[in-house]
């Protein structure tokens, strides 16, 4: 067994006993691979070995990755995940090129990714980035601001609005962890009550760290990188 098939299986059974755990179907949460840093070809090694779905942070990295991969009969088509903060001037290949964008934080950047979202595409699938906890180095909304946003992307036509990415600063403690993220979580029921959008479903919480605290708060895809990678700089 390869070391990234031996490091896949133990995050697959991380989450296996999460759900456990947390009396959740395994089925209810998605596997979000985060390939910053790795190279095209350990990309393509994991998806031999069934995952689908990639998460660049960078996006020039992520867009030679894509090229890369796009030719290889072999391996199921990918879902390629925008991760990073996206700046006005790379909007225009994250619509053409990827698949969904976790991380928009303002009308500016969602109005540009819908005009620039090409026709014979589906809508690009989004969700909101949210800055839970006030993290001080993380983008993101300030929670009483989301819903506002919300409502405004939702009718944005390219744009399919799914719900919500967060990444809140690391804690140690399970408690700590899983009040976080319940908070999200809140916020998540909160805006779908408000507004009852039609695709709103995806929760995006957690990674290698805390996995088991997001899955217990209720997230639906986690963003794994260094469990299956290594650690990197």
């Amino acid at each position: 067994m390869s070391h990234l098939e031996n490091n896949l299986q133990t995050v697959q059974q991380r989450i296996e006993n999460a759900c456990l755990a947390s009396a959740r179907d395994v089925a209810s949460i998605q596997l979000l691979a985060v390939s910053k840093t790795v190279s095209a070809q350990t990309v393509q090694a994991l998806a031999e070995l069934g995952v689908r779905d990639f998460g660049e942070n960078y996006i020039q990295e992520g867009l030679d990755k894509i090229n890369a991969l796009a030719g290889v009969a072999h391996i199921q088509p990918l879902r390629w995940y925008c991760i990073g903060p996206v700046q006005s001037n790379k909007t225009k290949w994250v619509a053409e090129k990827f698949d969904w964008v976790l991380s928009v934080d303002r009308l500016k950047i969602a109005q540009r990714l819908n005009d620039q979202r090409p026709e014979h595409l589906p809508p690009l699938q989004v969700c909101l980035q949210v800055n839970v906890d006030a993290g001080v180095n993380k983008s993101g909304l300030s929670p009483q601001d989301v819903s506002a946003l919300a409502l405004e992307v939702s009718q944005l036509e390219r744009l399919c609005l799914r719900g919500l990415m967060t990444i809140p600063e690391p804690q140690t403690c399970f408690e700590d962890q899983l009040a976080v993220h319940q908070r999200t979580r809140a916020l998540f029921d909160e805006i779908q009550a408000k507004h009852s959008f039609a695709q709103w479903d995806t929760l995006s919480m957690g990674m290698t760290a805390d996995l088991e605290a997001a899955v217990q708060a209720g997230s639906t895809l986690l963003r794994i990188g260094t469990a299956l990678f290594g650690s990197r700089n």
